[in-house]
């Protein structure tokens, strides 16, 4: 039981971290271009990138965040982990995303890497969650509005494809964290002012 426990924590240990690893800030730095925390929104994502770096950049960006969360995940899965531990492996990642150790715990709005914690947790939930943003990005042509409709019914689809009640729980509580931490593009949409893209 020590032994098992041990590997638990230091699975959750290592999601967190991979979590930290801000590819926004870590890919920009590389191409030589400014930190995404200082330019734009201010937020180190895909879409701010998109809008100083480019389309390839930005898409590298999208890809590695939602490696970090499907990775962590599958790991603990090879590792004969519970779903309640699965659950709670992709919450560290998601966590990590969004407060960094390496980069003075100023993160991303964890879109991506929540979305990658769902694929691994189950594909079909997360497939539903892909087809409700790109139905209502379709309609409304905003980006936030999309993440933001399809934040807030995983939880729901949840309910259909998550047996384990606590994983559940951890989906719900990092999808409010998603919509928190999307609260001034909350505040655009209610007064209009949120651009299409």
């Amino acid at each position: 039981m020590p032994e098992t426990l041990d590997l638990t924590l230091l699975v959750i240990a290592g999601a967190y971290l991979i979590g930290s690893l801000s590819s926004a800030i870590i890919l920009c730095k590389l191409a030589g271009l400014p930190d995404p925390r200082s330019q734009g929104s201010g937020n180190p994502g895909a879409t701010n990138v998109l809008r100083f770096g480019g389309k390839k950049l930005a898409a590298t960006v999208l890809l590695i965040d939602v490696i970090k969360g499907i990775l962590p995940v599958v790991i603990a899965r090879l590792l004969g982990l519970d779903m309640i531990w699965l659950a709670t492996t992709a919450f560290a990642a998601f966590l990590g995303h969004l407060y960094p150790v390496f980069f003075s715990f100023k993160g991303g709005k964890g879109v991506a890497t929540a979305l990658g914690g769902f694929i691994a947790l189950s594909p079909i939930m997360a497939g539903i969650s892909l087809l409700t943003w790109l139905l209502v990005f379709v309609i409304s042509r905003i980006s936030s509005l999309s993440a933001l409709t399809a934040a807030a019914m995983t939880p729901i689809y949840s309910l259909w494809f998550i047996e384990d009640i606590t994983a559940r729980w951890i989906i719900l509580i990092m999808a409010v964290m998603l919509l928190v931490r999307h609260r001034s593009n909350i505040k655009r949409l209610l007064s209009g002012e949120e651009g299409k893209s």
